[in-house]
Parts: C-alpha cells; sequence; structure tokens
C-alpha cells in the first residue's frame, strides 16, 4: 500500500497509524528546495510532514512560544514517527557551532523518547562564489571543513545519524550543478542528490 508522498505541515494533521513509514522533516529552505520531502517520500514509500520556514534555526523548533515550536511539540507529543530528521541553517557551523549542537542533542533525545530515530541532515557550504561567504569571513572549503567538524561533534554527542549530503556535494564531480545561481540553495540535481543521501542513511534506497 503506498503512502501519501509528503505534506508541509501549517497545522495539526492526522496520520492513519501502522500504514507506512513516518518522517518528520524539521528545518528550513534547505529541506524545502525542489519537492524535497516528496523526493524522500518516493524513495521510501514514506509519508514526510516538514515543519519549515526559511531561515529557520533548531532551537525554534524547541520553543513552544514560536509557531513551528508548538507544531513540533505537539508532533512529539502524539508519537508515531519513524524517523526525525533535522536540518540546521548552513552557517551555524561557523558562527554557532555550541548552539547547533545543544539543539541537535535536544531533538535527537526528544525522537528517541517516542520511539524515532534522529537523523542530522548536514548540508552543504556555500558555493565558492556565494557572495555571503565574505561575511562569514571563510572560503568554501574552510566553511565545508568547519561543517564537518560540527556535524560529526553533535552526532556524537547526540547519537544521530549523519546524512552527510555536504559531503556527497563536496565529492561530486560536478559541484557547480548542485547549487542554485544564489550557491546557497539546491539546484534540482541537488535537491535530487539530497534526498537519496538522506534516504541511505535510513538505510532503504539506492
Amino acid at each position: 500500500m503506498a503512502c501519501p508522498s509528503a505534506r508541509r505541515t501549517s497545522g495539526p494533521t492526522s496520520f492513519a497509524s501502522g500504514v507506512c513509514m513516518r518522517i518528520l522533516m524539521l528545518g528550513n529552505s534547505l529541506s524545502t528546495a525542489h519537492g524535497l520531502p516528496g523526493r524522500l517520500g518516493e524513495l521510501l514509500d514514506a509519508e514526510v510532514t516538514v515543519h519549515a520556514r526559511g531561515g529557520a534555526r533548531l532551537a525554534e523548533q524547541l520553543n513552544p512560544a514560536t509557531h513551528m515550536g508548538a507544531l513540533t511539540s505537539a508532533a512529539f507529543d502524539a508519537g508515531g514517527w519513524d524517523y526525525v530528521v533535522m536540518q540546521e541553517v548552513s552557517n551555524a557551523a561557523v558562527k554557532s557551532p555550541g548552539r547547533m549542537v545543544e539543539s541537535v542533542s535536544s531533538l535527537s533525545a526528544r525522537a528517541r523518547a517516542v520511539g524515532a530515530r534522529p537523523i542530522l541532515y548536514g548540508t552543504w557550504a556555500y558555493a565558492p562564489w556565494c557572495l555571503k561567504l565574505e561575511l562569514l569571513g571563510c572560503t568554501s572549503a574552510e566553511m565545508r571543513a568547519a561543517m564537518d567538524v560540527s556535524y560529526h561533534e553533535a552526532c556524537a554527542i547526540s547519537g544521530a545519524v549523519l546524512a552527510d549530503v555536504g559531503g556527497a556535494f563536496w565529492d561530486h564531480p560536478d559541484p557547480a550543478s548542485l547549487y542554485a545561481r544564489d550557491g546557497i540553495h539546491p539546484s534540482e540535481a541537488g535537491a535530487d542528490l539530497a534526498a537519496r543521501v538522506l534516504a541511505r542513511a535510513m538505510g532503504s534506497a539506492p
């Protein structure tokens, strides 16, 4: 029986229990670009619910005083998730790595408390031509190195599984093809690669 592939949540959502794999994605526009949740749902025959907004940090998902935080708290209370995918803003590894690790650890604990396995969606460094690199004061390679350290630290402390999409971008024979023009968001090819890496981290896709 096929599952509905994805739902972007703006309010409480009801699901049929025991029908299929259920995934809760927490993130921002890097989690929603080019229908990434739908791609992931198709790869895994899973139902994917997304709590995301542009520029959101994981700390917002932990704050029930915010709209997204209230939704996420209710989703955890309802339970029934197989996986919880967490995606932090890319520059957090450079600007606030400690805060990122704390957020991943807290969300991972909440996921495990309801029987879900936490997955850290490790995103990519800004492309070499991205103007925001100057504001960060680093190169694309330096940003990638900082992200790699922070993501592995977060997983070591939290017990989350790393879906190293950033590594897949870095190792790709044509990494420029994976970026949108802004050098921050993924192209359609980048979103497809991200979905496949996430699916492999859950052990069920090529």
